[in-house]
């Protein structure tokens, strides 16, 4: 039956939670790996991810303690999100050390989304599509007015710190960041540094600086620097 919704799951436990009149039985199954599922041998059948149900249960309880949350996956096996969380965000690329995770929502065509919180550094949100898996990272979503739950600005300063190491301003002591965008030259960061002038670095697909540019003469550079305020560099006399 679970087969049978397209899923791919080695059960390795199941347990009979009820069924209607009509006979129509709802199971509960954990996998081998992955989440476990809520299943309905209804026609066709349905199967419901264990994290999907467990977070909507918490958003609900987050708005009425007493809210009814429905049938609820309860197999120790599928006490396992950080588990699962992990392994997402491994076959995502990812390649911090996952510590924390959640469902934020849904896609259009129901791809589930997941925040994924990375020690020390920048996390991101990630879904699985068709042709694979999609990343953004929390300090991309910041330029555009979403927040990470699981990052913090001392989190992303030491991220953008370490895409600095072995160029021009590996020296710069990063305060603040800011994500400024893409174009077919690579992705621009902005980087405050402590007792010293900041800068606007220029990454590639591997976030390796192919140039840095110094606030005093980064003003053609997306506007400019907006987290240091430092006079333009004087034109030369003619």
């Amino acid at each position: 039956m679970l087969a049978a919704t397209g899923i791919q799951c080695q059960i390795t436990e199941s347990k009979l939670l009820g069924q209607t009149a009509d006979k129509t039985k709802l199971y509960e199954t954990a996998c081998a790996s992955g989440p476990g599922y809520l299943l309905l041998t209804s026609t066709p059948p349905q199967a419901t991810d264990c994290l999907v149900l467990a977070s909507s249960a918490e958003q609900a309880r987050a708005r009425d303690p007493n809210a009814d949350v429905g049938s609820q996956c309860t197999l120790p096996a599928n006490d396992n999100a950080m588990t699962v969380f992990t392994a997402y965000a491994k076959e995502a690329g990812l390649t911090c050390t996952v510590d924390e995770g959640r469902i934020i929502g849904a896609k259009p065509g129901g791809a589930v989304v997941y925040e994924i919180g990375c020690a020390g550094v920048d996390g991101a949100q990630i879904n699985k599509s068709g042709a694979g898996w999609e990343v953004v990272d929390c300090l991309e979503l910041a330029s555009a007015g979403s927040t990470c739950r699981f990052t913090t600005a001392q989190e992303q300063a030491a991220t953008v710190k370490a895409m600095l190491v072995g160029s021009d301003a590996a020296s710069c002591d990063v305060t603040q960041v800011r994500y400024m965008g893409k174009n077919a030259n690579g992705a621009f960061y902005e980087a405050a540094c402590n007792g010293a002038d900041g800068l606007i670095a220029r990454v590639n697909t591997e976030n390796a600086v192919q140039q840095v540019y110094p606030c005093a003469v980064a003003q053609q550079i997306g506007g400019g620097c907006k987290l240091t305020t430092t006079p333009p560099a004087a034109t030369p006399n003619s």
